[in-house]
């Protein structure tokens, strides 16, 4: 086969967030915060959670997943592959792409989950364009979805302002047309620095207990300067090596939509790319970071607010907890 005729198309896109939104006036009565402190640090406004809903990983993918597929106009069944980004899952086996292919429908489908943290979606998107490439796969689901709250400690006043919960997916689908879809992509990680960003119970490493069940370790802790400290120039090296790998310039660029995890980062990142505030995607304000949702949530809210067309280059490119780090160049 040859490679540099077939491409992997984003055939469609879909996005779901929970209707319960939690404000910055919630969180200044059950931590020592404020709203003038939330906004100035983080640029969060609002989050969406599952709260009393009972709403799951699973079923936000779903529902994402339906609309990813009605945009895509295709069937569940036409499905090779269904490959989902989260740190969050149903259950620790199965995965939840197996709950996913149940309720869609898709019986066709190879499944499985990617936990890359917040570029779980990154991850999974390069994954299913080399299935493409490689021809073992012609229309694969890519989801990144996460019920955060769920491994929120509410009680820490660092962490618990900057999580959301939401559900964000797409279609690949191959073409035998150059120069569309997923031109280029570019994954890392440094494990010296698994200690930033974790969860650190309820692994092998350390087994949930009676002794233990109450522990804050269940929760997600974060070394929020440290991890500053790496993400940007992180990102920046990703973003540089899919720009160049497609053989674009940064100029050509219709938009740029990183993760949505902190507007200082945001902000930086884009300084240092050159990115005009024209071309900068950023809807944190009203989600928070929803870790590997947040990329295919704001795509989906680009395309509606009219900023995402059909033949827009566009730049993505995320960071988490591993450390790792990625990026994709999309010809929409």
């Amino acid at each position: 086969m040859n490679n540099k005729l077939v491409s992997a198309k984003m055939a469609g896109i879909g996005a779901y967030v929970p209707e319960t939104i939690l404000t910055n006036a919630y969180f200044e009565k059950i931590v020592d915060t404020s709203d003038e402190w939330i906004v100035t640090r983080t640029g969060i406004k609002t989050r969406h959670v599952v709260g009393n809903s009972g709403e799951v990983t699973s079923e936000m993918s779903i529902k994402a997943s339906r609309q990813a597929l009605a945009d895509a106009d295709m069937s569940a069944e036409e499905l090779d592959m269904i490959i989902i980004g989260t740190v969050t899952p149903d259950m620790k086996t199965p995965s939840t792409a197996c709950f996913v292919q149940k309720a869609l429908g898709a019986k066709n489908a190879a499944v499985m989950d990617v936990n890359a943290a917040c570029v779980g979606y990154i991850y999974a998107l390069t994954t299913a364009r080399a299935y493409i490439l490689a021809g073992m796969a012609r229309k694969v689901l890519v989801v990144g979805c996460e019920t955060l709250t769920s491994i929120t400690n509410y009680k820490d006043r660092g962490t618990c302002i900057l999580f959301g919960d939401g559900a964000g997916a797409s279609v690949l689908q191959r073409v035998d047309e150059p120069g569309v879809g997923v031109l280029a992509t570019h994954l890392a990680a440094n494990g010296d620095f698994t200690d930033l960003l974790c969860v650190r119970l309820g692994g092998s490493r350390n087994p949930l207990t009676p002794e233990n069940i109450n522990d804050d370790g269940r929760y997600l802790y974060m070394n929020g300067s440290e991890v500053f400290k790496h993400a940007v120039r992180f990102m920046q090296n990703a973003a540089e090596k899919v720009i160049a790998d497609a053989g674009v310039k940064p100029e050509d660029i219709s938009l740029f939509i990183p993760h949505q995890a902190n507007i200082r980062i945001i902000d930086s990142l884009a300084k240092r790319l050159s990115i005009p505030e024209e071309k900068l995607f950023v809807n944190i304000q009203n989600y928070g970071n929803t870790s590997s949702a947040s990329i295919p949530i704001a795509m989906v809210e680009a395309k509606q607010q009219g900023r995402l067309k059909a033949g827009d280059l566009v730049l993505l490119v995320s960071f988490g907890g591993g450390l790792v780090w990625g990026a994709a160049l999309v010809r929409f």
